[in-house]
């Protein structure tokens, strides 16, 4: 049985091109930095996390949620091939408990704070906001999209940033934990404007402030899935 059955719905994805070295000290032992092109990428990424299952079991009013969090790209070289995954530097969510299970038994870097959502569908278009409160101030991430849902193009930036489905996890220096998500592969919708409004050094700290005067390297919104969380492995 799969540790957690859920959805992820509605993922907008703001991505950044970065210096890797940056993220050094955040790569599990065991993977090295995943590149594309031979750019390295960080993302703040909003979604809903929907319908939670833990070992199969619905949490009273922990079933639906938001989620935004900040992450990058490793991977892995395992019995002959490479696993793709990443490394949360940061998972906000509303909610003391999930904060709790997933630093406890995954040693997560969840965060609690208020947070709230609101989706909207126009004539043509779709409107996506996700809000979190940090010291008094709300931050978003607000996006519109074209209604129509298209593919993820293949060898695409967006492809490379969707499709890593291993979650790796720093315990110390010596010690990694390591976990499949599992998905099938995503849509996308286009996006045509970004009005987000993100305070990088208040919400994660002095050395991510310089991502506020980045421009992204791309945007999307990808439509998601059902995904599931299978049983952690330390090694």
């Amino acid at each position: 049985m799969s540790f957690l059955k859920a959805e992820w719905n509605n993922l907008a994805l703001i991505n950044y091109e970065i210096d890797p070295q940056i993220l050094e000290k955040y790569v599990p032992k065991g993977t090295e930095i995943d590149l594309w092109n031979g750019k390295c990428f960080i993302s703040c990424i909003g979604f809903l996390f929907e319908n939670v299952r833990v070992l199969g079991l619905r949490i009273p009013f922990h079933s639906d949620f938001e989620e935004v969090n900040l992450r990058f790209y490793v991977r892995r070289f395992e019995n002959g091939i490479w696993k793709r995954g990443a490394v949360f530097i940061s998972e906000i969510v509303p909610k003391q408990a999930i904060s709790f299970v997933a630093n406890t038994f995954y040693n997560e870097k969840y965060r609690t704070f208020p947070m709230k959502h609101k989706l909207t569908e126009k004539e043509n278009t779709r409107e996506f906001v996700y809000q979190w409160k940090v010291n008094n101030n709300w931050n978003r991430i607000q996006i519109e999209t074209a209604k129509n849902s298209i593919e993820i193009a293949v060898d695409s930036e967006a492809e490379f940033i969707t499709e890593h489905y291993f979650g790796y996890s720093k315990v110390d220096e010596n010690n990694t934990i390591e976990y499949q998500v599992t998905h099938p592969r995503w849509k996308q919708y286009e996006v045509i404007s970004n009005q987000s409004e993100i305070d990088f050094q208040a919400v994660y700290g002095a050395e991510f402030a310089f991502l506020k005067e980045l421009e992204p390297s791309s945007i999307f919104l990808a439509v998601g899935s059902k995904i599931t969380i299978e049983d952690q492995r330390k090694f």
